[in-house]
């Protein structure tokens, strides 16, 4: 039995996941751990957690995709002591291997949206505040929601590289 083609909307949406995937990469380039684990603004974000943060995020929502709202919960994302560490490099993590997670990630991503049989793929929402009740998304909607997500910390980190030591991704 032979797979079904991938959709070039797939194929554009995976595409588009990696252009901003390498442009947050690329904004942490020739940073020693010391530096991608300071805090260079008021916020509590650093360049390596931004790394982190980003590869649980798309972690846990490829799996939404897969398990539905089981994903979101609770016992899948920890406690809010767990969510403010992810955002933070701590004793003993290095950029090089939360950057490798970063690939193993990604890899695992493409891997798994290929083999959707379709990207109306849905899955109800779990209950939070920030979604409205009762709400689905399919599997086109994460992957948006994902090329936001890595978009707007790609910018994130942009902004934390230039407070650091002046250098930019773009421009």
């Amino acid at each position: 039995m032979s797979q079904k083609p991938v959709s070039s909307e797939t194929v554009d949406l995976l595409e588009a996941l990696a252009q901003h995937r390498y442009f947050l990469r690329y904004t942490v380039r020739d940073l020693t751990d010391d530096q991608a684990a300071r805090r260079t603004t008021a916020s509590e974000l650093c360049l390596g957690g931004l790394i982190k943060h980003v590869s649980a995020l798309e972690r846990q929502w490829i799996s939404f995709i897969a398990d539905g709202a089981s994903a979101m919960s609770p016992d899948a994302t920890g406690t809010m002591a767990d969510w403010s560490a992810g955002f933070r490099m701590l004793e003993g993590e290095t950029l090089a291997a939360l950057l490798a997670e970063y690939e193993q990630v990604a890899s695992q991503t493409a891997a798994f949206v290929v083999t959707l049989p379709d990207l109306d793929l849905t899955q109800v929402l779990p209950e939070a505040p920030w979604f409205e009740p009762g709400a689905s998304w399919s599997a086109r909607r994460v992957l948006l929601h994902l090329i936001a997500e890595t978009s707007q910390h790609a910018g994130h980190a942009d902004i934390l590289r230039e407070c650091l030591d002046g250098a930019r991704t773009m421009g």
